[in-house]
């Protein structure tokens, strides 16, 4: 751990200068001890919040109050993956990052955000309600996990135990650090910091670490905290990490591998280059996830060699766009092992696919829009999931709604529906409307915001106010208009032998019926609120909170819901509070409930774990 410093005026007064005191000093050392008081006392939020004009003036306060910090002592790895030897290094000089120097500024893009109007005081006051609410949550969440599950990976939030799911580096702990800066959370995140210093990236509780998961909670963690804060500490530990992950990239054709071996990653350090072994066929979403974090290390460290990595990955995504079964889409399962993105018959943008898609427009922002290659990309994937995956569900009211189903290619090349979502899917209405004010599409804000609602519908149509993990509903014959029919209903749902008889109407299953603290609903309601600025996102996102709180919490923080169709006073809670609840989930709440010059969706970019990454401007 580290020990405790203050404003270096201060320790000049108090470790030995004789002089005397001038009025100026005096004055200086009255008002640090008197932030001090009110940061340690717990007044900070309500200092911030009590002073309001000018608004951008009050954020940066806010997001750089409390200068008190830590003196990390740096632990490095037992393992320097830097020094490994490259069995199949690049071939060719390294793919460069735009110059900074030629990077458009950020005023010339187009604008992401809604240009909000001034609240009023009642306003201002129910949105302050709100925040101090998710504020005390996470407070409570992260409270559990330090006193139960420090440095490991999850807490077990019923019987105070802990799991190491994700190589045992601290996965909750690295997870939440953005989100205690954001919420002014300064002590707690210092601690975590010098938590972070002493994290082992050299030993794993696993033979095999998994890149996915590690790129985008540990190290998309630590480079977003670092953007926030700059503790150097947290870019140390990425480059570590970084290191590592490039080394799953040490295959003969240079794609990556879905589970790094340390074995073989070892062995090329301490004797011959090794390299790994790239698997048969992976999920599409693995390697798709991997641009987003490499390239903002090598935009921070000026190192070309990550972002040189997943240039080539987005390469092979580029060519074979168009040679897939549906041009626009991949098959939801890949082949890196043979460079394959293109064979397959099942597509979707739910799970194993998402954030292969999510990160398309949103590299295209990080890399301020200077590639082509990522803008036709974004453009295919919209106008075919528009086309092919998105469906209007019969419901009794007739909302104007849409869902994101599945689809099936047979060998006669015909095209199936499966009218099966998940809450994986709902990630996609706010990466249509963050697409669309990039492309500058009004028509993808309102596909997005007509998918939103449909996951709000999702949450709202069962008794705990939560949509279930996985669901199956009715298509309508057309998008733009549908008639309730119940007769129709009837004999839908007698096809499904997973319907059950309490399922609201217009629900033929719900086949997953657990709730496992997911944000991806609510992260479409923080996208749609950004970007619209329209009420309705905040009341939902009110409501969501609220039925989310009375079904998870328990004295330690949150817990999976086994069944959200049944009624509350029926539920029943699993043991296991997963890192993205305060990561994620909490964090898009709090941040609907801020100001929305805090983490402006026109200065970051949110990875999918909800790390923010700071836009790069001209330098």
């Amino acid at each position: 751990m580290g020990k405790l410093i203050g404003h270096s005026s201060l320790r000049r007064q108090l470790l030995g200068s004789h002089r005397p005191m001038q009025w100026r000093e005096f004055f200086i050392i009255v008002c640090t001890l008197a932030l001090v008081l009110t940061y340690r006392l717990g007044w900070l939020d309500e200092l911030v919040l009590s002073y309001q004009p000018p608004e951008s003036v009050r954020l940066e306060r806010y997001m750089n109050l409390g200068e008190l910090t830590y003196e990390y002592e740096y632990k490095k790895s037992s393992i320097n993956w830097g020094m490994a030897k490259l069995k199949y290094p690049p071939t060719k000089p390294l793919a460069k990052l735009p110059d900074p120097d030629e990077l458009p500024p950020l005023e010339s893009l187009p604008r992401i955000q809604h240009v909000f109007d001034k609240e009023t005081p009642e306003e201002k006051q129910l949105r302050d309600k709100r925040r101090r609410a998710v504020r005390d949550l996470t407070v409570k969440s992260w409270e559990g996990y330090r006193a139960y599950a420090w440095k490991k990976d999850a807490l077990l939030p019923l019987t105070g135990g802990f799991q190491n799911q994700f190589s045992g580096w601290a996965a909750t702990l690295v997870d939440s650090l953005d989100t205690l800066w954001i919420m002014g959370l300064r002590e707690e995140f210092d601690e975590a910091v010098a938590a972070v210093a002493e994290i082992d990236f050299g030993n794993s509780s696993t033979p095999y670490v998994n890149i996915f998961e590690t790129n985008i909670r540990y190290l998309g963690g630590l480079l977003a905290a670092y953007d926030l804060s700059g503790r150097e500490v947290l870019l140390q530990k990425a480059v570590e990490l970084g290191n590592l992950i490039y080394l799953g990239f040490d295959t003969h054709n240079r794609l990556p591998v879905d589970n790094i071996s340390l074995m073989a990653a070892n062995n090329s350090i301490e004797g011959e280059a090794e390299g790994q072994s790239a698997e048969w066929q992976v999920v599409s979403a693995s390697p798709g996830t991997l641009t987003l974090e490499l390239t903002r290390l090598s935009q921070i460290t000026g190192d070309n060699k990550y972002y040189d990595a997943v240039d080539k990955l987005i390469d092979v995504f580029a060519r074979g766009q168009n040679k897939t079964l549906v041009p626009g889409l991949f098959p939801m399962y890949v082949s890196m092992q043979q460079g394959n993105v293109t064979t397959g018959n099942t597509f979707t943008i739910a799970g194993n696919a998402d954030s292969l898609y999510e990160y398309l427009p949103k590299m295209h922002l990080l890399l301020s829009q200077t590639q082509e290659r990522l803008g036709q990309l974004t453009r295919g994937f919209l106008d075919a999931a528009k086309r092919h995956l998105f469906f209007r569900p019969m419901v009794p009211g007739g909302d104007d709604i849409l869902i994101s189903g599945n689809l099936n290619v047979d060998e006669m090349k015909k095209k199936t529906l499966d009218p099966e979502t998940e809450h994986l899917a709902c990630f996609i209405g706010g990466t249509l409307a963050l697409a669309g004010r990039m492309l500058e599409s009004e028509e993808d804000v309102v596909v997005g915001a007509r998918l939103t609602r449909g996951c709000v519908y999702a949450y709202q149509a069962f008794p705990t106010g939560i949509m279930p993990e996985r669901l199956n509903m009715i298509p309508c014959e057309s998008s733009s208009r549908c008639t309730w029919n119940e007769t129709k209903w009837n004999e839908e749902k007698k096809k499904r032998y997973e319907y059950k008889p309490h399922l609201p109407k217009g629900f033929t299953t719900a086949k997953d019926p657990r709730y496992i603290l997911r944000p991806e609903a609510i992260e479409s309601v923080f996208y749609m609120w950004r970007i619209t600025g329209e009420q309705e996102w905040a009341d939902a996102a009110w409501d969501m909170f609220e039925s989310v709180v009375r079904a998870t919490k328990t004295p330690l923080g949150a817990a999976t819901v086994k069944d959200v169709t049944v009624s509350s006073d029926k539920v029943e809670q699993e043991d296991f509070m997963e890192s993205f609840w305060i990561a994620e989930t909490l964090k898009y709440f709090y941040l609907i409930f801020s100001p929305p010059d805090l983490i402006s969706l026109d200065r970051y970019i949110l990875n999918t774990e909800a790390h923010p990454f700071l836009r790069p401007e001209a330098s």
